[in-house]
């Protein structure tokens, strides 16, 4: 798996803005969010999608997002969330590493899923004030 982005990331090879992480998964901040809070929810495991890799984690990534997604919320001031998971090239997947997008909303968002370029000190922010609500 030395070439996939995603175990890099988890190996600390490439940096990232790192939420969460436990024994099973790894949650980040998408460098394109569609929304404020924007994250992915991978397994450690590799598995280029959800398919290809075990039940266990999978079930690790709902897991994760279960423990937490509504301190998340809280700590945004996001009131709803959308989830997503693109399945292989023709479903729009470009990493292949299993992961489920977590997309905080908020209210008066006009719920686009078009990705934003917002600077490395905006992400680096959010995700502090992520950081912090799973801490509370």
């Amino acid at each position: 798996m030395n070439e996939c982005l995603f175990c890099k990331i988890i190996a600390g090879e490439i940096p990232s803005q790192k939420i969460y992480e436990d024994g099973d998964t790894f949650v980040f901040l998408d460098i394109g969010p569609v929304s404020r809070g924007h994250a992915l929810i991978i397994p450690k495991e590799h598995a280029s999608d959800l398919n290809s890799g075990t039940e266990e984690a999978a079930l690790a990534t709902m897991r994760t997002l279960h423990r937490i997604a509504s301190r998340l919320l809280k700590s945004l001031g996001a009131t709803g969330y959308n989830l997503g998971m693109n399945h292989g090239l023709d479903g729009g997947q470009d990493v292949f590493h299993t992961h489920l997008h977590f997309m905080p909303r908020y209210a008066g968002d006009d719920r686009k899923f078009i990705k934003n370029e917002v600077s490395p000190d905006e992400l680096s922010e959010t995700a502090r004030i992520m950081r912090e609500g799973l801490e509370s």
